[in-house]
């Protein structure tokens, strides 16, 4: 017996050395962290992000490469994903059972951590003769691959204007086809729904240059009325290449959730490891330059965790949780 308690007081011992040479006697925990494609900012800013959880929640979240909103949320669903980004119109047709979830059913064991920036509808194109939205009837426009979260944006955008899809062409193509597609004079327009600047749009303004269809102030509040999910939003000048105006449109929110099963404390440390760190990740990504309280705190179609809205309180904030 004395013997087996001197084995086991050297084994405490030598882990209690490798954990200080190694990290093995670490508590942290590992979370897999849904993103988005390599190319993508949801890839690029999630990487970031997950260094700051790690560094200050002591949260070991591995952000690996996805194919963005709806399988991230389905990917919590399935418990193979902790956290994710995802549109928050595309969490919200989760939430609700409706749209790209229509066949699936409402999916709700996700909550809000935070929102941290606007994705923002962009409609582009290189025809002088499509100067707004009314103007695509009878175009051959690309309105995202079918299903996707892109895909309903264009079909709130243009139903609110009072285009029909049999009104246009539709091709059904990513953000890089799109491109090429506009570039070789096989569409007319596109629409694309990412943070600004895009990448994709900045290369075609700076090779073959581009216009940017702004959405009136009338079908704005026409589309706010009718989808709580959107915002008004400006593009401002300057954004792109040679756009010397400021462009009106919409934008839905880039929001990071997180599992209904992740335990509060830790939900208000990946809170904080975020908020308190503002400035910082600013200098890191640009889309850090958008994280703000008040932003953070808009959702109102799907739940926050409670951790978060426990963060969010001591800064003066109140957000909608399961409980209120």
């Amino acid at each position: 017996m004395r013997t087996f308690k001197k084995i086991c007081a050297c084994l405490v011992c030598m882990c209690l050395f490798l954990g200080t040479m190694t990290g093995c006697s670490q508590s942290s925990q590992r979370m897999m962290f849904g993103t988005g494609g390599t190319s993508g900012t949801y890839y690029s800013y999630g990487g970031i992000i997950a260094q700051y959880m790690k560094n200050y929640a002591d949260v070991k979240a591995v952000a690996v490469s996805t194919g963005g909103s709806k399988v991230n949320i389905q990917s919590i669903h399935d418990g193979d994903f902790q956290l994710a980004f995802t549109q928050s119109d595309v969490m919200t047709y989760a939430w609700e059972g409706t749209r790209a979830f229509e066949n699936d059913g409402a999916t709700t064991d996700f909550r809000v951590l935070a929102s941290l920036y606007s994705e923002t509808v962009q409609i582009i194109t290189m025809d002088d003769s499509i100067t707004s939205v009314d103007d695509l009837k009878g175009k051959r426009v690309s309105i995202g691959q079918a299903g996707s979260g892109v895909y309903f944006n264009a079909i709130d955008i243009l139903s609110a204007a009072g285009i029909d899809i049999d009104d246009i062409k539709p091709q059904y193509q990513s953000f890089e086809d799109s491109k090429e597609a506009l570039k070789d004079g096989r569409i007319d327009a596109a629409f694309i729904v990412s943070g600004t600047p895009t990448t994709a749009i900045t290369e075609l303004a700076t090779t073959n240059g581009v216009n940017l269809i702004s959405i009136d102030e009338e079908l704005q509040e026409k589309i706010l009325s009718d989808y709580s999910y959107y915002k008004a939003y400006t593009i401002p000048a300057g954004t792109y290449p040679d756009q010397d105006e400021d462009i009106q449109t919409v934008a839905v929110e880039a929001t990071l959730i997180v599992s209904a099963d992740v335990d509060e404390e830790t939900v208000y440390n990946l809170t904080a490891a975020i908020f308190d760190h503002v400035e910082e990740i600013k200098l890191e990504n640009s889309k850090g330059g958008e994280l703000t309280l008040e932003s953070a705190t808009d959702i109102t179609t799907v739940p926050y965790h409670a951790g978060a809205a426990k963060y969010f309180a001591e800064k003066g904030y109140t957000v909608n949780t399961d409980e209120n």
